[in-house]
């Protein structure tokens, strides 16, 4: 459970040079405020990790559904954004994931602040810590550098330009971000649409060595066929 951090060098050399995936013009506010202490939305589950799900945020639409207009992330004050981490979870072999394993420290404002680009939320980023990190590393800052590696060396499709595809599917946007990175196949990207068909989330699935894997059914989401719509608002 706590090989994340034995392989951060190791994927940092393997990865393919790093791009900051959509996130435009961002500059971090000189101060944040404080977060506030995280309360479990769930039961302790201290269970083998066995694979990884990185889920990429599509953030325009976020942004439209939540109302938000005052943070970070959709005040556009501090730069626009397309694709952000919303995590970095472990998955276990069979049944339910591990989750609040016992953070023994909050995330420090500093580290908070290295990664604002990747997840513009103080927020968020302690939550993640909190539930999914604390099952893989001992540390926030080796949970979120083993997450910024593996961010950093993602390539993301023009989505905006996807967009405007007449008959768009789910199987199109696979298709792009496959020809995006090398060594990935579409069994490998889950994704999440709202009920009315709206792009809300990329699931890219990992193996236990952290290499592109075969995603659960529960996290391929819709089938290639499936009609998908995104939202710009960039």
């Amino acid at each position: 459970m706590r090989a994340a951090g034995a392989l951060a060098a190791a994927l940092l050399a393997a990865m393919p040079s790093a791009v900051r995936a959509q996130a435009y013009q961002c500059s971090v506010p000189p101060t944040i405020a404080p977060v506030r202490p995280i309360s479990p939305d769930g039961p302790v589950r201290r269970t083998p990790i066995n694979a990884y799900t990185l889920a990429a945020s599509w953030s325009p639409d976020h942004c439209k559904t939540s109302g938000d207009t005052r943070s970070m992330q959709c005040a556009k004050a501090n730069g626009r954004f397309g694709f952000i981490l919303h995590g970095l979870w472990p998955e276990s072999a069979r049944g339910p994931s591990p989750q609040w394993c016992g953070a023994q420290a909050a995330p420090s404002p500093q580290v908070l602040r290295e990664h604002l680009c990747m997840t513009p939320s103080p927020g968020l980023l302690a939550h993640e810590w909190a539930k999914h990190g604390s099952c893989m590393t001992k540390t926030p800052e080796k949970y979120f550098r083993v997450s910024a590696i593996l961010w950093r060396s993602l390539r993301w499709p023009d989505v905006d330009r996807l967009s405007r595809k007449k008959g768009l599917t789910a199987g199109d946007l696979r298709e792009e971000f496959v020809a995006a990175n090398r060594g990935w196949s579409r069994e490998s990207v889950g994704i999440e649409m709202s009920r009315t068909g709206w792009l809300r989330e990329i699931q890219l699935c990992y193996g236990k060595d952290f290499r592109p894997g075969r995603c659960a059914p529960r996290q391929f989401g819709p089938a290639d066929s499936a009609p998908l719509k995104i939202w710009r608002g960039l």
